[in-house]
């Protein structure tokens, strides 16, 4: 991701140990108006009260022209 921001902390309890988690199977993401197998979301999450701080698909590509 090239323009965001390195999460260090929670937002919610300024925990400093985060993980990273994926969501998969059934929840994977799918472009609105176009046929295609989706992506998986990615997360990170807060390992001390489980906050979600960041979340975004693994492959962006697959949503490009899904807008207009």
């Amino acid at each position: 991701m090239k323009n965001s921001t390195k999460a260090l902390e929670c937002p919610k309890c300024g925990g400093k140990e985060l993980g990273k988690g994926k969501h998969t199977g059934y929840g994977v993401m799918y472009p609105d108006n176009k046929m295609s197998i989706g992506s998986a979301i990615e997360y990170i999450i807060c390992t001390e009260c489980g906050f979600i701080i960041e979340s975004y698909v693994k492959k962006p590509e697959k949503f490009k022209g899904t807008l207009f």
